[in-house]
């Protein structure tokens, strides 16, 4: 997603359930080393391939968190909540917030038709 524009740029898919990291690393997505990355925890690892990469820190029992760490953090999830916004735009549609029952070969070609008419509505 562009922050700028707040537009669907790239979207990809597994048949199966797959960890969200792991079908990244599948789809190949070569981004540019300019281009700042932020993600969930759920990326852990990835910025052992990439360097320009942001990942909010983990809490243990044993380790929590420094005041430092947790502003970190919450600066994080401030300019991530964009995304977080577009995904529960696009749930509204029900594509992805619901089980999918239809041919799951054509789910790529709707929900890239949804991610577009969501990329119209911003324009308009």
């Amino acid at each position: 997603m562009d922050k700028k524009s707040q537009k669907i740029i790239c979207t990809s898919f597994s048949n199966r359930k797959r960890h969200d990291f792991r079908v990244f690393k599948e789809s190949k997505l070569r981004l540019h080393p300019g281009i700042k990355a932020l993600a969930d925890t759920g990326y852990q690892g990835l910025q052992k391939l990439r360097a320009n990469t942001f990942l909010p820190k983990k809490k243990s029992k044993k380790h929590p968190l420094s005041k430092e760490d947790k502003k970190n953090n919450h600066a994080i999830a401030s300019e991530r909540v964009t995304n977080e916004h577009a995904i529960g735009r696009l749930k509204r549609f029900k594509i992805i917030a619901d089980r999918y029952r239809n041919r799951r070969k054509r789910f790529a070609l709707r929900f890239n038709l949804v991610a577009g008419i969501y990329n119209w509505e911003l324009q308009n």
